[in-house]
């Protein structure tokens, strides 16, 4: 953006909104919005709560991710461990929750990486990513609809799997090259 533009140059504003659907975990709304040109525009919404991914790397330099079936990819994908913020909850809770949900431990240091948003054009989700390290057993049940694989890995090997398409998930990626530079 040329530095003699302003934010209002460019900002959006909402002057109407259509619930179309509210589910468990999403919510989909159409927004109408006005343009810096007084045109107006429709904007179609996927409402989400935050949410965090978590890259677990124990003693040995091993990342431990989830294998879990995708319906929307018609496959299998191989992530970090991921999952909502509960209401009432914060990013590192839910951290310490879905590792012991997801892979059955818990970490004694957890350090945040970044946070950003899923997919801006379209949904509300706002990632927070975490490095866990210090890792020990640690079980909760895991949620009674998923059907999660542990995967073990060396840290290197797992980067180098996004290369040859083996890891496609976006927020995997992005976490494990955040993490990346704190485990030389």
């Amino acid at each position: 953006m040329p530095e003699n533009d302003s934010l209002e140059s460019i900002k959006e504003t909402t002057i109407g909104t259509e619930r179309i659907y509210e589910g468990h975990i999403i919510s989909v709304r159409k927004d109408s919005v006005r343009l810096p040109n007084g045109k107006t525009a429709s904007r179609e919404v996927v409402e989400h709560s935050a949410a965090v991914c978590i890259v677990p790397v124990d003693e040995n330099g091993n990342v431990l991710l989830v294998r879990q079936f995708r319906i929307p990819t018609g496959g299998p994908l191989l992530e970090a461990p991921a999952g909502g913020v509960e209401e009432g909850e914060v990013s590192e809770e839910a951290v310490l929750r879905e590792l012991q949900e997801e892979i059955g431990y818990t970490a004694g240091k957890l350090q945040h990486l970044a946070s950003f948003w899923v997919a801006p054009g379209w949904a509300t989700e706002f990632m927070h990513a975490y490095l866990a390290t210090d890792l020990t057993p640690s079980k909760l049940d895991a949620d009674e609809d998923e059907n999660i694989q542990v995967v073990r890995l060396p840290f290197d090997e797992a980067v180098a799997m996004f290369k040859t398409g083996e890891i496609q998930d976006g927020k995997t990626i992005a976490s494990m090259l955040l993490a990346q530079p704190l485990l030389l």
